[in-house]
């Protein structure tokens, strides 16, 4: 349920940052900008400090290697699933939501693995030590 639950969140930010409908920050941005600045603003930070809470937990857990590695499975994924002829990638629509599923994947398996390594090796992880 946690790793369920941490996806969710990170698919979340994502989507209200842009998707591929009219209801996104960018869309909002873009089709109201002048009027609502403060609240733009405002909205405009609380993304990014989420965005920033969820990399940085990201990088220390699996760093970049392992963001690349969970993309490159997700497009494993979705080759096989092209091939079998399960989806198309024709409609521009579905590439983003399949870009939006595979980035909130990387983030939630981030800002979970702690927890996954932690359950299978028994050892914590420790990152800042006091002398």
């Amino acid at each position: 349920m946690g790793f369920l639950l941490r996806w969710l969140i990170a698919f979340v930010l994502i989507a209200l940052t842009y998707n591929p409908t009219r209801w996104n920050y960018a869309a909002w941005v873009a089709g109201t900008y002048p009027d609502q600045l403060p609240l733009m603003v405002l909205a405009g930070l609380l993304l990014f400090l989420g965005y920033v809470i969820y990399l940085r937990a990201t990088l220390r857990s699996i760093g970049a290697f392992g963001m690349i590695m969970v993309i490159s499975i997700f497009a494993a994924l979705i080759w096989v699933l092209t091939d079998l002829g399960w989806i198309r990638l024709s409609d521009p629509g579905i590439n983003t939501w399949l870009a939006i599923v595979a980035l909130s994947l990387v983030l939630g398996i981030g800002l979970g693995w702690s927890i996954v390594r932690r359950r299978l090796s028994g050892q914590a992880d420790v990152d800042d030590v006091e002398d």
